[in-house]
C-alpha cells in the first residue's frame, strides 16, 4: 500500500495558487489488506525538495494530528509569498499497520497582491472601419515586443489574462495547448488570470512575445446570431513575464510601454456568431524576434482596468481532447458537401486545404439536416458559420480560436473534398484535403466507469456523458450553440450524476464563485451564473426560479459531501443566508408561487412550461429542501441560532406545504403527477403514516402511463431517487428500456448521439444536446452498481452504503468509482441458476455497509470461505431477504444463492 495521488486545491502539483490557506488532500493505493483507517497525518511545507523529503518543514509543520480526514486539510502555517514554489509531503499513521510517508510533492503560488502586479492592461486604437456582416468594426488585434536575455534562463513564469480570450506567443510558438482562455465570468466583478511556466519557450539573445485577442463573453457586439448583446468593453490583454536567469538574476517583462499592435488576420469573432479568418493579412513573424514591422503597427495603448478583481483560473484549462473525422460526404446541391463526423459534440473544425489565394470557404457547423440534405441550425442560433479566407500557399491548416459550437455535421462551400472532384481548380473551389472536428472539454480527471449487460444502458449512459462533456466548459452551461448560459438548475441534480463520472470539484467551486458575483444586493440569485442576460417583462419568470437559485446552497452542500470540501461552506455562509431569506420574504404563507417548476416534462402541448405539476409545489418543495440542508450547514459550522431558527422555519414550510397540496382523501400530492408524488417522498415533506400510499401512487401512476416518463427537469431526479431508494430498481429499468415514447430509449431509436433538451429532442427538434435530464446516471452507479456514499463531517471520512440492485433482464453490472481517498469498484453477475457472485472494492481510509442478497447466511461466502469465517467482514442484521455486512477496506468476492 502507498499514498499515491497529492493534491492542493484539488490539482497536482498546479501552478498559480492564490488561495491564502490551499487545502491539501491525498489517496491511497495498492495491496491495501483490510480494515485499514488512517489514524493520524502529518504535513510538512518546506522551500526545497530536499528539506520536504527529509521531513523538516521549515514552513510549516502540522504535527501529527489525530484525523481520518485525508481530504481537505488546511494551510495553516505563515502567510504564503507570491510566485513561489512550496514543496510538501504527508506522513500516515494508520490504526494498524507500519506508517506511510508520500513523495515529495510541489504547489506553485501565483500574484498574491495587487503590488505585485507591474504590468499595465493595454489595448489598440480604435478602428473607424466596419466589417462584414454587421460585426464590431475592425479586425481583432495583435500585440507584439521584443526583448533581450543576457543569460540562459533557469525559470520563467508568465501571468497573463487577455478579455475575452487571448492566445500568448513566444519566439513564433503557442504557448501551451489550452483554447478560450480564461474561463468567462462576471468581469465586473472577477476577472481570471492563468499562469505558465514558459521555461522551454525562452533563449538566450533575442526573443519575441505575442497575443491575439478574441472579444468572447466580454465583447458580444453582435453581427450574425446572437442570444444577447452586450460588452464588458473593448478587448485587452495583461501580461507578466518573470524569468530567472542561471546566475539566479530575474527579468520582469510587463504590458504597457514598448509593446505595439495591429490589426490581425480574424475579421470576424463572435462567441455565438462564429469566427472569420483572412489568411492573406496574416503577418509572418510578427511573433519571432527580428520581425521587421510595416506601416500598421502603432504602439499600443495603456487602457484601464476591467472592473473585476484579478484572480487565478482555478477551474480546468479547456482542451482540445477528441477528434472526430467525416466517413464520408453527401452532396445536396451544386456547389455544397455536407460531412458527417457520426458524433454530435462541442468544439470546432480544423480544415487542411490547397487553393488561389483569395478563395473563401464557408463551415456552417449543425446538429440536424434538413430535409434536403444541407445543414439545419433552426434550433441552435441561425447564422453560425466559419469562413477561411486562403493566403494562397501549398498547403494551409486552420482552425478557430476564440469560438466553439455544438454540431455533428459541417456543411462546407467553397471547397471540394479530396476525391469528389479530381480537377476542383477548375471549378473555381479550393481543395478540401482534410476535415477534423474538434472536441473541447475541461482538462478535469475521469473518475468512473460503468457497463453492463444491456447496451440499451451502456449506449444511454454514453450519449448522457457526452452531453455532460460538450456543456462542461468554464461553466456548466446549457447547449453548446444556441445559449450557451450557466442555468443553475441542471448544477445541483446533475451534479451527483456528473461527480459519478469526472472530478468536477473545481467546476463546482467556481460555479460557487459565479453565484456569488451575480447574487443581487436584496439576496436573490438569479436563474444564471454569470448572469450575462436579464430577463424583462415578461419573461421575468426567467430569472428568479427557487429551483435554480437553490444551487447555491445545495451545490455548498455537494461539495461537502462528495469532496469533503468544508471551506467553500464558510466562505458563502452570508450569502446561501441571504437567499434562503430572500425567497422567505418572497414567499407567502411560506409557499413559493412563482418560478419555473418542472420545467419541460410531458404534457400535450410540447416540451416548456411545466404541464402536470403546479409551479408552487416544485418551488416549496425546493424551498424547503434548501432550507432544511442550509440549517445543517448552520449546525456543521457552529452556528446554533441559525440552525434552531433555520429548522423552525423548515417545520413551518412543511405545514404550509402540506395544508396547500395533500389530497387527504385520495393520498397525493396536487392532481398526482409523478413529480408531485415524488418530490415529497424524496425531500422530507410527507408524513411517514402516508409514505407507502404515497409510493403505491407513483408506481401505479408510472404503470398505467405504460413506464413512460412524464417528469421535467426538475421532477425526473426525484422520481428516479423515490424508486431507487424504496427498492423498485426494476421499475427504473423498465422505464429506461420503453421506447414507444419519449424518454432514453426513444431518443436511442431515433438517432441522438448525445442527450436532447426534450424528451423526445430528435423529432421535435429543439438543442441535440443539454444533460438537463440525464439523472438516470446517477442510479446507473448508486442504483443498480449500488455505489452511494458521502463525506461524513463526524467520522471525518468517506461512508459507503453498498446497496447494489438486480432487476430482471440485467446478468451483469460493473462500476468503479474513484472517491478523494481512493478507488471504489462494484460488480456482480448472476445466473440463470440464481447463483450471485458480487465484487467489492472498498478503498483504504473508508467503511462499507453491503447489503447481499441471499436465501441464507449458509448460503453465501466470500473468497471461498463461510461467510462466519471470513476476515474483517461483521454480519450486523438480516433484512428483507439481505444480509447486512460491515466492511473495512479491502477486495472481497462474495458468493451467494437467491
Amino acid at each position: 500500500m502507498r499514498i499515491d495521488r497529492m493534491y492542493v486545491e484539488s490539482s497536482e502539483e498546479p501552478l498559480g495558487i492564490d488561495v491564502p490557506s490551499p487545502a491539501f488532500r491525498w489517496s491511497f493505493a495498492g495491496d491495501a489488506g483490510r480494515g485499514l483507517l488512517q489514524a493520524a497525518c502529518r504535513i510538512v511545507v518546506a522551500l526545497s525538495e530536499q528539506e520536504a523529503g527529509s521531513g523538516t518543514g521549515t514552513v510549516w509543520d502540522s504535527g501529527f494530528k489525530d484525523t481520518r480526514n485525508c481530504a481537505q486539510l488546511p494551510y495553516e502555517g505563515p502567510p504564503l509569498l507570491s510566485r513561489t514554489r512550496y514543496y510538501w509531503r504527508v506522513e500516515v499513521r494508520m490504526a494498524a499497520g507500519e506508517p506511510l510517508c508520500s513523495r515529495v510533492s510541489w504547489f506553485e503560488t501565483g500574484l498574491l497582491h495587487e503590488q505585485d502586479w507591474l504590468a499595465s492592461w493595454m489595448e489598440a486604437p480604435a478602428s473607424g472601419e466596419q466589417a462584414e456582416d454587421g460585426a464590431a468594426p475592425g479586425a481583432l488585434p495583435l500585440f507584439r515586443t521584443e526583448f533581450r536575455l543576457a543569460l540562459p534562463v533557469k525559470s520563467a513564469r508568465v501571468y497573463v489574462c487577455g478579455l475575452g480570450h487571448y492566445e500568448l506567443r513566444l519566439n513564433g510558438r503557442k504557448v501551451g495547448d489550452r483554447v478560450l482562455e480564461p474561463g468567462w465570468t462576471n468581469y465586473h466583478r472577477t476577472c481570471l488570470y492563468s499562469v505558465y511556466d514558459v521555461t522551454q519557450y525562452l533563449q538566450e539573445g533575442a526573443n519575441a512575445a505575442g497575443v491575439l485577442l478574441g472579444n468572447g463573453f466580454y465583447h458580444v457586439a453582435g453581427g450574425r446570431y446572437t442570444k444577447y448583446k452586450g460588452s464588458f468593453g473593448t478587448p485587452k490583454c495583461l501580461v507578466q513575464l518573470e524569468a530567472e536567469l542561471s546566475d539566479g538574476s530575474r527579468v520582469t517583462l510587463a504590458s504597457g510601454e514598448g509593446w505595439r499592435t495591429a490589426p490581425g488576420p480574424l475579421t470576424f469573432s463572435c462567441i455565438y456568431g462564429g469566427e472569420d479568418y483572412d489568411a492573406r493579412l496574416e503577418r509572418p513573424g510578427w511573433d519571432r524576434p527580428g520581425y521587421a514591422e510595416d506601416g500598421g503597427w502603432t504602439p499600443a495603448l495603456r487602457a484601464a482596468a476591467p472592473a473585476g478583481k484579478l484572480k487565478a483560473q482555478g477551474s480546468p484549462p479547456l482542451l482540445v481532447r477528441r477528434v472526430y473525422h467525416p466517413a464520408g460526404y453527401t452532396h445536396p446541391r451544386p456547389g455544397v458537401y455536407v460531412a458527417d463526423l457520426g458524433q454530435n459534440f462541442a468544439g470546432w473544425v480544423r480544415i487542411r486545404v490547397r487553393g488561389a489565394a483569395g478563395t473563401r470557404i464557408t463551415l456552417s457547423p449543425g446538429e440536424l439536416l434538413k430535409e434536403d440534405g444541407t445543414v439545419s441550425q433552426k434550433w441552435t442560433g441561425s447564422p453560425y458559420r466559419f469562413h477561411y479566407t486562403l493566403r494562397g500557399d501549398d498547403e494551409e491548416i486552420w482552425s478557430p480560436r476564440f469560438s466553439y459550437y455544438g454540431f455533428r455535421y459541417v456543411q462546407v462551400e467553397g471547397a471540394v473534398p479530396a476525391g469528389v472532384a479530381e480537377f476542383y481548380s477548375t471549378l473555381g473551389d479550393a481543395g478540401l484535403l482534410g476535415l477534423e472536428g474538434c472536441m473541447i472539454d475541461p482538462d478535469m480527471e475521469r473518475t468512473g466507469s460503468f457497463e453492463c449487460s444491456d447496451d440499451l444502458l451502456n449506449r444511454t449512459h454514453e450519449i448522457i456523458n457526452m452531453a455532460i462533456l460538450s456543456n462542461a466548459k468554464s461553466i456548466f452551461t446549457d447547449c453548446p450553440h444556441r445559449e450557451k448560459l450557466g442555468w443553475l438548475e441542471q448544477v445541483h441534480l446533475m451534479g451527483p450524476s456528473a461527480a459519478y463520472n469526472h472530478d468536477i470539484e473545481r467546476l463546482l467551486v467556481k460555479t460557487m464563485e459565479d453565484i456569488r458575483d451575480a447574487q443581487l444586493p436584496g439576496g436573490m440569485v438569479p436563474t444564471t451564473a454569470p448572469e450575462y442576460v436579464v430577463f424583462p417583462e415578461p419573461w421575468e419568470v426567467f430569472r428568479d426560479s427557487v429551483s435554480w437559485g437553490a444551487a447555491y446552497v445545495l451545490t455548498g452542500w455537494n461539495l461537502l459531501t462528495l469532496y469533503g470540501s468544508r471551506r467553500l461552506l464558510e466562505e458563502h455562509y452570508g450569502g446561501m443566508k441571504a437567499y434562503v431569506d430572500y425567497v422567505t420574504g418572497r414567499s407567502k404563507g411560506y409557499l413559493v408561487d412563482y418560478g419555473l417548476g418542472d420545467w419541460y416534462d410531458v404534457g400535450p402541448n410540447g416540451p416548456g412550461f411545466t404541464q402536470n405539476t403546479p409551479v408552487a409545489l416544485t418551488e416549496t418543495a425546493m424551498y424547503h429542501h434548501m432550507t432544511e440542508v442550509f440549517a445543517g450547514i448552520a449546525q456543521l459550522l457552529g452556528r446554533g441560532e441559525d440552525a434552531s431558527f433555520y429548522r423552525s422555519l423548515c417545520g413551518r414550510i412543511k405545514k404550509a406545504f402540506r395544508e396547500a397540496f395533500f389530497d387527504g382523501e385520495a393520498c397525493r400530492y396536487a392532481e398526482g403527477s409523478q413529480t408531485s408524488y415524488a418530490m415529497p417522498l424524496v425531500l422530507g415533506l410527507a408524513a411517514e403514516e402516508h409514505e407507502p400510499a404515497l409510493l403505491a401512487g407513483l408506481i401505479e401512476v408510472i404503470r398505467r402511463q405504460g413506464l413512460r416518463t412524464t417528469a421535467g427537469d426538475v421532477g425526473h431526479r426525484y422520481v428516479l431517487l423515490a424508486l431507487m431508494q424504496s427498492g423498485h430498481s426494476d421499475l427504473v429499468y423498465g422505464m429506461a428500456r420503453q421506447s414507444e415514447s419519449p424518454g432514453y430509449a426513444y431518443q436511442l431509436l431515433h438517432g441522438a448521439t448525445t442527450l436532447t433538451e426534450a424528451w423526445d429532442g430528435p423529432t421535435v427538434g429543439k438543442s441535440q444536446n443539454h444533460f438537463m435530464l440525464g439523472h438516470i446516471e446517477e442510479w446507473f452507479y448508486a442504483g443498480l452498481a449500488g455505489i452511494r456514499y458521502r463525506f461524513d463531517p463526524a467520522a471525518e471520512g468517506f461512508a459507503l452504503d453498498l446497496r447494489p440492485a438486480f432487476p430482471e433482464g440485467l446478468s451483469y453490472v460493473r462500476a468503479s468509482h474513484r472517491l478523494p481517498c481512493g478507488t471504489v469498484r462494484v460488480g456482480w453477475e448472476k445466473s440463470g441458476s440464481g447463483q450471485l457472485t458480487l465484487e467489492a472494492d472498498v478503498p483504504v481510509n473508508c467503511t462499507a455497509e453491503l447489503r447481499l442478497p441471499a436465501s441464507s447466511a449458509d448460503a453465501v461466502t466470500e473468497s471461498g470461505s463461510p461467510l462466519r469465517e471470513a476476515q474483517g467482514i461483521r454480519c450486523t442484521a438480516w433484512e428483507d431477504g439481505c444480509a447486512v455486512l460491515r466492511l473495512g477496506s479491502g477486495s472481497y468476492r462474495f458468493h451467494s444463492t437467491l
